[in-house]
């Protein structure tokens, strides 16, 4: 792509980013007194689709929809955004092979707008036809599926199937020329092999499982990392004070809804140096991010609602807006 396309694209998006939402109207959420008071403002906002009768999770979806509708809209080159959309490709896998193994099926199981939606993924699973998915899942999707067959955990099938999805990210990412993927790529394993750790450090799993579970990636060493989590979590920290992600041990600290937070921030921190580059795809990369990461926050914000949480709680679990 030239560079001229992409300061076409970037301008576009510029003017897109006005309507993010910032950390201000989030704090309006928050002291909303009602989920239907944060719909009204919301809505004022032009979230949903303007219908008559509003509720949560069709707003939710409708932004999701708005948001990839922009990209596509403004994109010189949508194959760049395909490494965004892995782990929804993988999460339709997960769902397939629990859904055909324990023939539990029906609910909203599956991302309709993954590279390969809900009812393809349903019929390669259940014809065992593994061969029809990219190179990168065939494997994992037919050790998934004979194992949890054989052993009927579901723990070691959501292991098999997350670790592909973080190898096939971070794959990505190396052979991406773009640096943002490259930055995407390496913070999203990073973060999803220390909350492994994390986990794996409260519920005592075994070196051999953390292993399994976490992907190799150039900011961390994973051996440390396990070692670490068998030690606790005051070893975990200990490591990831050494680490790029020192910020994250004082998040563990703090309580497990600021690591979570922390988690998601630092994703946002990655995404925010690309607010200043005008010839690249960069900036459209962020944007997307930011409206995935803003919807989140609504969601947290929703869900705290209709459930009775304080406001000291909810704002405790929000994250960081891009703008």
């Amino acid at each position: 792509m030239n560079e001229l396309e992409y300061t076409y694209a970037v301008a576009r998006v510029r003017a897109l980013e006005t309507s993010l939402l910032t950390d201000s109207t989030i704090d309006q959420l928050v002291n909303c007194k009602t989920t239907e008071q944060c719909l009204q403002l919301l809505e004022e906002k032009g979230w949903g689709a303007h219908d008559a009768d509003v509720d949560a999770e069709g707003m939710l979806k409708r932004e999701e929809e708005k948001a990839w509708e922009a990209i596509m809209d403004v994109a010189p080159d949508l194959s760049v955004f395909d490494v965004l959309s892995l782990q929804k490709l993988y999460h339709n896998l997960k769902a397939a092979v629990k859904a055909v193994c324990t023939d539990v099926r029906g609910g909203n199981i599956f991302y309709e707008d993954a590279k390969i939606s809900g009812r393809e993924m349903m019929g390669i699973v259940e014809n065992k036809e593994f061969s029809r998915l990219p190179g990168h899942m065939a494997n994992a999707a037919r050790e998934a599926y004979e194992t949890l067959l054989q052993t009927r955990d579901g723990q070691l099938c959501d292991i098999i199937i997350d670790r592909a999805a973080l190898d096939a990210i971070y794959a990505a990412g190396r052979q991406s020329k773009d640096e943002i993927i490259r930055d995407y790529a390496e913070s999203t394993v990073a973060i999803a092999d220390i909350k492994v750790a994390v986990r794996g450090a409260k519920t005592g799993k075994s070196q051999e499982f953390m292993k399994r579970a976490m992907a190799p990636c150039g900011s961390l060493n994973i051996n440390e990392l396990v070692r670490a989590a068998q030690g606790g979590t005051d070893s975990v920290k200990e490591y990831l004070g050494t680490t790029t992600y020192a910020e994250g041990a004082a998040a563990l600290e703090e309580s497990p809804s600021a690591f979570e937070r922390w988690c998601d921030n630092r994703m946002m921190e990655t995404m925010r140096p690309q607010k200043y580059n005008a010839f690249s795809v960069g900036p459209l990369v962020a944007y997307l991010f930011a409206r995935q990461n803003e919807i989140k926050t609504v969601r947290i914000i929703l869900t705290g609602k209709q459930n009775g949480f304080s406001d000291e709680m909810i704002r405790e679990r929000v994250r960081a807006m891009y703008v």
